[in-house]
């Protein structure tokens, strides 16, 4: 274990061997640093923060901070959990749990550019991008594969749908399905996100059906139920349930095309 000197590591922390911690930075006790992890310098990882593997963290990162809720008070606070393979770019800021047992949830190969932030609650799957200064409210749940560009605002317990892409300086007051492509001051659909579509290994077929599955449900007139039966019906396949299902099970409602 290579720990600067000036790190502060308090009796109590749980860093495996292979942890290396870089100078003037703080790991509270309490905190869980997963193997291979290295944590750069003027880093603080707060109690409640448990950590997989082969985390990169670079300067200034602080992971499990206090919620910025007026309603917080430091007995209320839960986890903030942390998978593998993450990287934090400096200045990033993610929040501990505050309103679900599970608390914070970030998953796998996600990236953080430079002061990304995710508030308290949040749920993020794996594979993500997050560009400079991408924001997350709240109770934001991101799936996998995404991409959230930089200076783009998530409106709490909004959801961000796998494969999707937001562009930049976007706000998203309400959901945004999967495969999507989003921009607009308020947040609407402009197409799908045909570049991060084809990297993934989508058909031509896929891509036609998920075309088709949206042009369906949002420019045919119907009303929202019978367009979706009918895109389930018309445009059979995984990527149609995927829509469909996220659709029905939104909260916030679901944005439109432009």
């Amino acid at each position: 274990m290579a720990i600067h000197p000036t790190a502060i590591i308090e009796e109590g922390a749980d860093l495996h061997e292979t942890v290396s911690v870089g100078p003037y930075s703080i790991i509270e006790s309490g905190a869980v640093i997963g193997e291979g992890c290295r944590i750069e310098s003027c880093v603080r990882i707060f109690a409640l923060t448990h950590m997989g593997a082969h985390n990169q963290v670079c300067h200034g990162v602080t992971l499990g901070s206090a919620p910025q809720d007026l309603g917080y008070r430091p007995e209320l606070a839960r986890p903030l959990v942390i998978g593998d393979h993450n990287d934090f770019k400096e200045g990033v800021n993610i929040s501990c749990g505050l309103k679900s047992e599970a608390g914070t949830r970030i998953g796998s190969h996600n990236y953080w550019m430079a002061f990304s932030h995710a508030g308290h609650d949040c749920i993020v799957g794996d594979h993500n991008i997050f560009a400079n200064t991408a924001t997350l409210a709240g109770h934001v749940e991101i799936e996998d594969r995404t991409f959230i560009s930089g200076q783009v605002a998530v409106h709490q317990f909004c959801r961000i749908g796998a494969y999707a892409m937001v562009a930049g300086v976007t706000g998203v007051p309400q959901d945004v399905p999967p495969f999507a492509l989003a921009d607009g001051h308020r947040a609407r659909i402009v197409g799908l996100n045909v570049v991060g579509l084809r990297r993934a290994g989508f058909s031509p077929e896929q891509r036609d059906r998920i075309k088709g599955a949206y042009r369906l449900i949002f420019r045919s007139g119907l009303r929202l139920p019978q367009a979706l039966v009918r895109a389930e019906q018309d445009y059979p396949g995984p990527e149609t349930q995927q829509i469909v299902q996220f659709i029905q099970s939104s909260r916030r409602g679901v944005i439109s095309f432009g």
